[in-house]
């Protein structure tokens, strides 16, 4: 019997040791909790670009793709405007050097916009899939081997979007999940000619590359609002796992075995406006899931566990009598028990309880720069970055503004990636430079 009970706490032990590493790590775009938190502590409230920098290293160029880090390994997908070229990268966490690095494609860009490189990466430990806005995708193993590659464009139709598709992937219980919302004619020149361009849920084999399913994504959208910028959430309510998506008008459910849609929702567009496009990525917590409309419309909280289509008795409240609750780019982050909402357009960042929509504290986000890339929140902070690339640090208890640092060069404009978090250190992505700040953990 003492023998088994040691046995138990040695199993119990290493579990929780499991979870802790997992947890430290940052291997999706939006976090070990796939809401824009971590559990890891210890991270810095104040630096400089010389100060309290473990280290910082020289991009090829531009991307609004965030750093992915697990270990020792810092992951980064980037354009090289110079060469007019794509490249996946990984980096030394601890000394910042470049460990190898893969030239993938040639053309970075087709709009003024943005780049094919904008994807996030995307590591469960054992690979790491890098795919891009023209539909190249590639795995490697840590020391840089390729495992394999697919050209989704080749296997799967020409993308039809009107603007440069930045949906990043999703490693999730061994599966590549990959979502395509487009257009179902061409736009301005892209997709396939003569034919309807379905929208659809992908999901292929991580270690191999092999297709395991492929679900078509109806929608009643038109035009432009058929394109979505959004990625795949896991989310798991009451036993019931599943696959969030948001774009095409409506957000959903979907069976992470097959992608059979479980439940839909969508009512922000009833008039079929063609130029509602959907950027925020759905975000759940507490029973609550948060579908973000576009422009300055509201955010909607969907009850989760729902079946089928839903109605708007299914809704736990809207935002419409709080006009600076809306985000028309940022995804919301879930943390501490609340969701922290970035207003991009409305200039505010609100804390904001996931049953009843009561705001706890909202303020107003400092300079008059825009803030498009996605919070982060950790360690009782909240961690934003805007255009210009200066980081402000708040207080998420109270909203207080802890610390505005400038990490831009003079005249950075246009910076999007989001910051992440790993064992006490932020990842910072300007458009030049990548900063790993503050002391492991």
């Amino acid at each position: 019997m003492m023998h088994n009970l040691n046995r138990f706490f040695y199993l119990a032990l290493l579990f929780a040791g499991s979870l802790s590493a997992f947890s430290s790590n940052w291997g999706q775009w939006r976090g070990p909790n796939f809401n824009g938190s971590t559990d890891a502590g210890s991270l810095p409230s104040k630096w400089s670009k010389t100060e309290n920098v473990s280290w910082s290293t020289a991009l090829p160029g531009p991307s609004a793709a965030s750093p992915i880090v697990w270990g020792d390994h810092v992951f980064i997908s980037s354009a090289n405007p110079e060469t007019d070229s794509l490249h996946a990268l990984c980096y030394d966490r601890n000394s910042g050097k470049l460990l190898w690095q893969h030239q993938v494609g040639n053309r970075h860009r087709r709009d003024d916009r943005s780049d094919f490189a904008s994807n996030s990466p995307a590591t469960d430990g054992e690979v790491v899939v890098f795919f891009y806005g023209n539909g190249l995708m590639f795995a490697y193993d840590f020391d840089g081997k390729q495992l394999w590659n697919r050209n989704i464009e080749e296997d799967f139709g020409r993308l039809a979007y009107g603007w440069t598709p930045s949906t990043s992937p999703l490693l999730h219980e061994g599966q590549l999940i990959l979502q395509i919302l487009q257009r179902d004619v061409p736009a301005r020149g892209h997709g396939e000619p003569g034919q309807n361009n379905d929208s659809y849920l992908l999901a292929l084999n991580s270690e191999n590359g092999d297709k395991l399913w492929r679900t078509i994504r109806p929608s009643k959208a038109k035009a432009e609002s058929l394109e979505a910028f959004t990625s795949p959430v896991p989310h798991e309510h009451n036993g019931r796992k599943e696959i969030l998506v948001a774009g095409g008008d409506a957000i959903s459910g979907h069976d992470p075995n097959n992608g059979k849609e479980l439940w839909r929702w969508g009512t922000w567009n009833p008039n079929r406006i063609g130029h509602w496009r959907l950027v925020p990525s759905p975000v759940a917590g507490d029973g609550v899931i948060l579908a973000c409309a576009p422009k300055r419309d509201p955010i909607y909280a969907v009850k989760a566990g729902g079946k089928g289509r839903l109605r708007d008795s299914d809704l736990a409240w809207v935002s419409r009598n709080e006009r600076d609750i809306t985000s028309d780019v940022p995804t919301p982050a879930y943390y501490d028990g609340d969701f922290f909402i970035l207003s991009d357009v409305r200039r505010f960042l609100s804390r904001v309880e996931p049953k009843s929509g009561v705001v706890k504290w909202s303020i107003e986000t400092p300079g008059r720069d825009k803030f498009e890339a996605s919070p982060l929140a950790a360690d009782g902070k909240l961690y934003l970055m805007n255009f210009s690339s200066d980081v402000v640090v708040v207080d998420a208890e109270n909203g207080k503004i802890l610390n505005e640092i400038a990490m831009g060069d003079q005249g950075e404009q246009y910076s999007r990636a989001s910051i992440a978090a790993s064992n006490g250190q932020l990842f910072i992505r300007t458009n030049k430079t990548l900063y790993c700040i503050g002391d492991r953990g």
